[in-house]
């Protein structure tokens, strides 16, 4: 991997991420931008204890662009974009339109390719591991501002979802804070290692899923299954079997399977409803170890978190969408209509 750094014309940080040691990248972003202004402000819900991002100027970001207009696209002649070369193997830049910056944070899309057409299920192997490289690299730069505490890599597929830029792409997020998903974790982590005199609740979960009828498929290194409480219809858990608390403490076995797995897991995904159906919309999230102090969370240390991937699907049948209503938005409740075990025996149905 050749890493190359450079800055747009707003003064944005931009990183291409080549396969080829001798890619030269020198091209200069043409556009007349002027310097970003953002609103971004964290604010602290006393209530219930999480933290909220205010940001007003994410209003006027791009919306739904006609293809010839995308700015995930590389620049070609006069049609110039976010990205001023011709071409790309992957690409990392600072959101123009950041939900978090500054003090508050820092925001990046990742650009897992240059085809406009293509879909992350339609990477070759290679170009996944690009993209794993991507995200370790970003997440060890990240994790060294002084501003960031836990960073999350994720995607966003499908317009169900909310995604408004069509480009095969992804975001990272630095946080300034530890999530609330991760604190609960992070909580039933302290309460069980206390309960069992040091037993980790991650190993424990794994162990009885590999057991179990959820799992979807298993390589050497990798496990992935549907949780035995999911909350989505069709929702899975991929995780390193050696158990690691974030993306750079992968070894090179894990990194080497990582890419075979996980695309059989998103083609299986897109098969989940039959031929004839389109793509299927989901979200793709790492969830890695806080960088901060866990002194809040008594007797746990980063290396007790286990490094996994969730993903999930909204849609919960054929044509029809999983909504968050009165029980899930109002009181946080889950309320899934396809048991884990049937969501489970589906994605082993569809394999390759």
């Amino acid at each position: 991997m050749k890493k190359t750094s450079t800055r747009l014309a707003d003064g944005r940080e931009l990183i291409y991420y080549d396969l080829r040691d001798d890619t030269v990248r020198d091209a200069v972003d043409r556009r007349p931008l002027e310097r970003t202004v953002t609103t971004s402000e964290v604010r602290r819900d006393v209530l219930l204890g999480d933290s909220v991002a205010i940001a007003s100027h994410r209003q006027g970001r791009i919306y739904h662009p006609p293809v010839d207009q995308c700015p995930l696209c590389p620049t070609t002649g006069d049609r110039l974009s976010e990205i001023p070369d011709s071409s790309y193997d992957v690409v990392v830049f600072e959101n123009r339109f950041p939900s978090l910056a500054g003090d508050s944070g820092r925001c990046e899309v990742v650009c897992f390719t240059s085809d406009h057409d293509a879909s992350f299920a339609s990477l070759t192997e290679e170009q996944v591991a690009l993209v794993l490289d991507a995200w370790t690299d970003r997440t060890s730069e990240l994790s060294h501002l002084p501003s960031v505490e836990q960073v999350f890599c994720f995607e966003n597929r499908g317009e169900e979802i909310g995604v408004t830029l069509g480009h095969p792409h992804g975001q990272i997020y630095a946080y300034p804070f530890t999530t609330p998903r991760t604190a609960l974790m992070l909580r039933s982590l302290a309460t069980h290692k206390e309960a069992t005199g040091g037993e980790n609740l991650f190993d424990s979960v794994l162990e009885r899923e590999l057991a179990g009828e959820r799992v979807v498929l298993e390589g050497e290194h990798w496990a992935a299954f549907v949780p035995y409480a999911a909350h989505w219809p069709y929702e899975v858990h991929l995780y390193p079997k050696r158990r690691v608390p974030d993306l750079l403490g992968l070894d090179e076995a894990a990194r080497t399977e990582f890419p075979k797995v996980y695309l059989e897991l998103l083609r299986r995904f897109d098969r989940i409803f039959g031929e004839g159906e389109p793509p299927t919309p989901y979200i793709s999230a790492w969830h890695q170890a806080p960088f901060g102090t866990l002194e809040e969370f008594e007797g746990v240390s980063r290396d007790d978190f286990a490094l996994h991937l969730e993903l999930f699907t909204i849609r919960r049948t054929s044509g029809k969408l999983k909504f968050l209503a009165g029980s899930e938005s109002g009181m946080s409740v889950f309320i899934n209509d396809v048991p884990p075990e049937r969501a489970a025996e589906r994605l082993r149905e569809v394999a390759s």
